[in-house]
């Protein structure tokens, strides 16, 4: 069906709720951010101006997006943004789209990096959109951070992130299987790795519409978290720390491959707000 094109605000959101009515729990919020992002305008200005004019060119724009949308293509993918830790960081499909859980990696990292002024050099493993990295230079101004990615599509939006939140001198991307191409240890090494096992992705959502570099962690999901933990003796620095995302039920594995290689370190399972382990945190002495 060839839809009009909407003339108003409030017109352009009520064809939001009506289009996007049983694909998201939320239409009027999901088309609000559409319309914001195509007229450049906040979304509370939206809400107070639904008799405000809407050009054709700016109308066929919506449309076009709502269309993406509808098609099935992730909401973050055509807004061109997401936020993460209260920062918006640029997006393409080359990157995964970052997520709320992640946000705990940022708050230990945070806590390690405060306690321990004078331990700066951090490196962010596979890094795809920079959130990680980006965020803990945005937030400790004085970082020496290392960003790595396969993916060169990936590292150029790291980059991207970095330029607009400021902090671009302070990170250096490179392009690395893990960290093979680096040397030198770091005071923290931060990563979110893919871990979801391969059949697992087969049957989720995600598996098509999110890049599956990013998403598949091979047969059992550990094949990068393995690889990782075992490098740690030569990556982390005495005193310093490892921050390693999870799925919810690879702790036990993850603490057990991290004891083999670090047998003295001290090891812990943090829980997501969801009370999902989702995190392994590595102190070596």
């Amino acid at each position: 069906m060839i839809l009009n094109v909407p003339s108003t605000v409030g017109s352009a959101i009520e064809l939001t709720y009506r289009e996007l009515a049983g694909l998201t729990d939320a239409p009027g919020s999901d088309g609000r951010l559409l319309l914001a992002e195509t007229l450049n305008r906040s979304r509370e200005w939206l809400i107070s101006h639904p008799e405000a004019p809407i050009s054709t060119v700016q109308g066929r724009a919506f449309l076009a997006a709502l269309k993406r949308y509808q098609s099935g293509e992730p909401l973050p993918y055509v807004l061109g943004w997401w936020e993460f830790y209260g920062r918006r960081f640029s997006l393409s499909p080359a990157v995964l789209i970052p997520r709320p859980e992640t946000e705990i990696l940022i708050e230990e990292a945070l806590t390690y990096l405060q306690a321990h002024p004078r331990r700066r050099r951090v490196i962010d493993v596979g890094t795809g959109s920079g959130c990680i990295g980006v965020t803990l230079a945005a937030e400790i101004g004085d970082l020496i951070m290392v960003a790595t990615d396969i993916s060169r599509a990936a590292l150029k939006i790291a980059l991207m992130n970095a330029c607009l939140h400021g902090v671009e001198a302070g990170i250096h991307p490179v392009q690395s299987d893990l960290t093979t191409a680096i040397t030198g240890s770091f005071d923290l090494v931060c990563a979110n790795l893919p871990y979801i096992p391969s059949e697992t992705l087969r049957g989720l959502p995600v598996g098509g519409k999110e890049p599956w570099l990013a998403l598949d962690g091979g047969p059992d999901g550990l094949r990068f978290v393995h690889r990782l933990l075992r490098s740690l003796p030569g990556l982390v620095s005495p005193g310093g720390r490892a921050l390693i995302e999870i799925e919810a039920n690879q702790g036990q594995v993850a603490n057990e491959i991290a004891h083999s290689a670090l047998p003295a370190a001290q090891i812990s399972v943090k829980k997501d707000l969801a009370g999902h382990n989702r995190l392994i945190v590595i102190d070596r002495i």
